[in-house]
Order: C-alpha cells, then sequence, then structure tokens
C-alpha cells in the first residue's frame, strides 16, 4: 500500500477526448486567455489611473478584476501547455499550488462580492455617514480581509490534503481541484477532517450570500419610495448583481457537474469544469465598463485618444 500510495504526479485525464481537436482548441484557449486579460487590465489601469475613481465601490471592482486575473492565470497556463503537449501530466506540488489558486481565487470572490453589496448598502441606506464609514482604512480593512482570510482558509484545505496517502495518480478533469484530490485518498477514514473543514468553509461562504442578501432586502426597501435612490440602484446595484448572478450560476453547474456529472459526455463535462474560469472573468468588466457611464466614458476616451 506505500508503494501504491506514494504519488508524485497527476495524469489529468480530462483532456483524453480532445486530443483531435488539439491546434483549434489551443487557439481558442489562447484567445479567450488574451481577452480575459485585455478587458480585466483595462478596467484596472482605467480605474489607477482616474483619480475621479479612487472610491471604494471602484477600487473593489479593480480588486475584483485583479482577482480574476489571479484565477486564471492558475489555469490558462496549464491548460495551454496541455493542449501543445501529448502527455498531461502535473508534478504532485504543482497540482496543489492549482488547486489552492482555484479555491482561494472562488472563495475571494465571494468575499469580494459581499465586501461590494455592503459597499452599496452604505452608500443607498446611510449616504449622509458613507464616507466616514467607509473611510480609506476601512476600505483597506475589507481588501485585506477579502483576499487574506480567503486564501488562509483555501491554505488550510490544501494542507489537510497534502497529509492523506494516495491511491490514484488519475485526476478526471482538466484542472486540480481540492475535493477530486481529497476522493483519491486511500483511506476514507482519514478524510474526515477534510470534510468537516471543507463544510466549514461552505458554512462561511454561505453566511456571506446571506450578508448579500440581508444587504439587499434594506437596499431594495430604501430605493422603492426614492427615485434619486432607483437611480443610483439602476446605475451601480445592477452590475454587482449581474457578477453576482453570473458567479452564483457558474458555481451551481460546477458542483452539480461534481457530484453528478459522470454519467455526461466527457466534453460537456470540460465545459462545465472550465465555464467558471472563462465566462465571469470576460463578463464582469464588461457588464462594469458598459453600465457605469464614468469608466465607459473614461474607456471611449481613451479608444478616441489612440484612434487619433
Amino acid at each position: 500500500m506505500d508503494n501504491v500510495s506514494r504519488v508524485t504526479s497527476f495524469v489529468l485525464s480530462g483532456l483524453n477526448v480532445t486530443v483531435n481537436y488539439r491546434v483549434a482548441l489551443f487557439s481558442l484557449t489562447l484567445l479567450s486567455y488574451c481577452f480575459v486579460v485585455l478587458v480585466n487590465v483595462a478596467l484596472i489601469v482605467t480605474i489607477i489611473l482616474d483619480k475621479n475613481m479612487h472610491e471604494p465601490m471602484y477600487i473593489l471592482l479593480c480588486t475584483f478584476c485583479m482577482n480574476g486575473l489571479y484565477g486564471t492565470t492558475g489555469f490558462y497556463p496549464k491548460i495551454l501547455w496541455d493542449l501543445s503537449s501529448s502527455v498531461h501530466v502535473i508534478s504532485y506540488s504543482g497540482c496543489l499550488v492549482q488547486a489552492l489558486v482555484m479555491s482561494s481565487f472562488v472563495n475571494s470572490d465571494m468575499s469580494i462580492l459581499a465586501a461590494m453589496a455592503y459597499d452599496r448598502y452604505v452608500a443607498i441606506c446611510r449616504p449622509l455617514v458613507y464616507h466616514s464609514i467607509m473611510s480609506n482604512q476601512r476600505l483597506l480593512m475589507l481588501v485585506c480581509f477579502s483576499l487574506l482570510t480567503s486564501f488562509c482558509i483555501s491554505a488550510m484545505n490544501i494542507i489537510l490534503t497534502s497529509r492523506l496517502k494516495l491511491c490514484s495518480p488519475y485526476i478526471d478533469r482538466l484542472y486540480c481541484m481540492n475535493w477530486i484530490i481529497v476522493k483519491l485518498a486511500c483511506f476514507p477514514a482519514d478524510t474526515i477532517v477534510n470534510n468537516i473543514v471543507a463544510y466549514i468553509t461552505i458554512i462561511i461562504y454561505a453566511f456571506h450570500a446571506f450578508f448579500i442578501v440581508w444587504s439587499y432586502v434594506y437596499v431594495i426597501k430604501t430605493c422603492v419610495n426614492s427615485l434619486e435612490n432607483r437611480a443610483k440602484f439602476m446605475q451601480t446595484c445592477v452590475p454587482h448583481l449581474t457578477s453576482l448572478l453570473i458567479f452564483i450560476v457558474t458555481i451551481l453547474f460546477d458542483v452539480f457537474n461534481l457530484r453528478f456529472g459522470s454519467n455526461l459526455p466527457p466534453t460537456i463535462q470540460n465545459v462545465i469544469a472550465i465555464e467558471l474560469l472563462i465566462i465571469p472573468p470576460i463578463m464582469n468588466p464588461i457588464v462594469y465598463g458598459f453600465k457605469l457611464t464614468i469608466i465607459r466614458n473614461r474607456i471611449l476616451g481613451i479608444t478616441c485618444k489612440i484612434k487619433r
């Protein structure tokens, strides 16, 4: 058993069915990655350069886009390498790092969305004290809490996974995920602590979701009787709710794929597996760029200058 459990590398078998379309998939994946980088970097640079956007809402949005780049960078370079190679192997440590990036990316997204919901709640429900509540210090605390807490929680899950003895090097997925690695454990009894911590993690981020719902219940109540607040809601809250909806839908698809996707064709499983790393990082900057007037005008202004 000890000989079997000494896994030093993993085979990512999710690409085995797509060998005949490798060139087309490589080109499409590279194009997708370039577009993700382009739209996110454009929004980040626009917010950094324009002093009028050095406000909590835009800084949180900038953090949101940076996290999108972080998550996609943990996936795209490796998948591009696999598409250009006939052997889809990743080292044990590399797999744990990728699982850490994927997990912390998703958790951070949820935390940042909760921070953005809090910002909108204060801006609409308590506008007179907005600048005192959302001070630079409070904003820095929110950003650090969103990123560092998510990373530490994800790291704790990965550290617990690293102690497990594994009986198989085969991961039936395009990339490494903590839960997939845990399922490879030789002794199910060893994964009890992993499962407990995983459920605690789910509960923590379920509270994030509850907080977002609670915030918007109060925001909507405040906006009902005020034309000015309704305009503010449509301008600043709709993009946030759109991002939240995209995030939740992609997460649910991924969860159902993990739990019940074994009967689906491998191609469909692959599409569902990567949608979280394609749809939100592309759609979020576009949604905010088109909906928030100041960002849209700034980007259009830069575009016109470039054309001249």
